[in-house]
């Protein structure tokens, strides 16, 4: 069986700095995403140098500075909540580099690789430099946070977006998929998905399946859990009472986001 729910285990890492997730291809099917959510006190200081591999450094919430021994950027960050609504700051690093997180307040960050053998340029993603969707409609609405677009030509593989979905509403809805490296129909990303409720104690639904049924899994997710979909459709469900914010990290051999609907359920897109 696939693996795909994975709950937080916190783990020291040093003084001030607690590891939540660490979600890598030894314990997950994945090959092309590597994710870490960690926890800050005022004051930590979290280093790491990379390989071949690039990051998005998304400050999820409280205020952090960045630097890559070059660059230095200095109070990021926006919310005390991810629930504020409002989008956050971001900085993306290439390959072969060291960077520096310090936490000016308590701070929670999600660290986002993926493999890469390009160099490219360190890069702030303003807020302001998210693009704001409103997705959907009738019990499908969701408000979208793009970070790291496929429009993008800041990363070599990375998508990085975030999601709020309300209760009583449907995300990721209708059921699609993108496990198929055959363009411009459908392009192969695997995808993450760290979760975060509102208020902490509800939870969510959602399902992995794929055509054949092979795999089919339906979880309760809750407050800071991660899913992995290493393939197939991945639909959520949101209770009424309960909202829901959820970051996805995707990447894959084309860093193009296509994706195909299932077609049990894509009649919906045209209801009147």
């Amino acid at each position: 069986m696939v693996h795909l729910k994975y709950k937080p285990v916190p783990q020291e890492l040093a003084q001030g700095i607690t590891l939540l997730q660490h979600i890598n291809k030894n314990n997950a099917a994945l090959q092309y995403i590597e994710l870490k959510v960690i926890k800050m006190t005022s004051g930590s200081k979290f280093q790491e140098s990379l390989g071949k591999q690039e990051v998005c450094i998304v400050a999820l919430t409280g205020k952090i500075k960045v630097t890559d021994g070059e660059q230095t950027f200095k109070t990021i960050g926006t919310r005390k909540n991810v629930f504020e609504k409002i989008p956050t700051d971001s900085v993306y690093i290439s390959i072969e580099q060291m960077f520096d997180i310090t936490a000016i307040t308590e701070a929670t960050v999600i660290l986002c690789y993926s493999p890469s053998d390009k160099k490219k340029t360190t890069t702030l993603i303003k807020a302001s430099d998210n693009t704001i969707e409103r997705r959907g409609k009738y019990q499908n609405k969701r408000l979208v946070h793009n970070i790291l677009p496929d429009t993008s030509p800041i990363a070599d593989r990375l998508l990085v977006v975030e999601v709020f979905t309300d209760g009583g509403n449907w995300s990721s809805y209708p059921p699609h998929k993108h496990d198929q490296d055959n363009l411009p129909l459908e392009s192969k990303l695997e995808e993450t998905y760290y979760h975060e409720m509102n208020p902490r104690q509800g939870f969510v639904f959602q399902r992995v399946y794929t055509d054949d049924r092979l795999l089919d899994e339906t979880m309760a997710i809750e407050n800071g859990d991660v899913v992995v979909v290493p393939k197939g459709y991945h639909p959520v469900g949101v209770p009424d009472g309960y909202d829901s914010y959820y970051l996805n990290v995707m990447a894959g051999p084309t860093r193009k986001w296509q994706f195909h609907n299932d077609p049990d359920h894509e009649w919906i897109l045209n209801r009147e």
